[in-house]
C-alpha cells in the first residue's frame, strides 16, 4: 500500500487545455495574417509620400505631385488612398506631404479591425 501513497500526481496539459491554446493561437495567427497587408501598404504609402515631397522640393506643382503619387500607387498596388486625398503644403521652405487614411480589415463575418494611418514626409 505504501507504493501508492508515494506516487506523485502527474501534471500536464489536458486535451481541452490543448484545444483552447490551439484555438487562441489560430485566432492570433488569423489576425496577424490579415493585418500584415495593411501595414505593408502603409510602409509603401510612407515611402511614396517622401518621394513625392522630394519632387515638390525640386519645383513640381501640386497637380504633378498628386499625379506622381497616383502613378506610384498603381505600381505598388495601393488602393486605400489616392493623390487627391493628400495634404500638401510648405513648411519652412520645404514641401510637406501628409496622408491620413483608414483601412478596415475583415476578420470574420461582420467583425473588422480598423487601422488609422498617418503618413508624412515631415522629419
Amino acid at each position: 500500500m505504501e507504493c501508492f501513497r508515494s506516487r506523485k500526481r502527474q501534471g500536464g496539459l489536458s486535451l481541452i487545455g490543448l484545444l483552447i491554446i490551439g484555438a487562441l493561437l489560430a485566432f492570433v495567427l488569423l489576425v496577424g495574417f490579415r493585418a500584415v497587408p495593411a501595414f505593408t501598404e502603409y510602409l509603401a504609402v510612407q515611402r511614396i509620400v517622401r518621394s513625392v515631397a522630394d519632387q515638390g522640393d525640386h519645383g513640381a506643382t501640386m497637380t504633378e505631385l498628386r499625379r506622381s503619387f497616383d502613378s506610384q500607387a498603381v505600381v505598388d498596388d495601393i488602393s486605400s488612398i489616392r493623390g487627391a486625398d493628400l495634404d500638401i503644403y510648405k513648411q519652412g521652405g520645404t514641401v510637406v506631404v501628409e496622408a491620413y487614411y483608414e483601412r478596415r480589415v475583415p476578420i470574420a463575418g461582420n467583425v473588422f479591425l480598423l487601422f488609422e494611418f498617418h503618413a508624412t514626409s515631415a522629419r
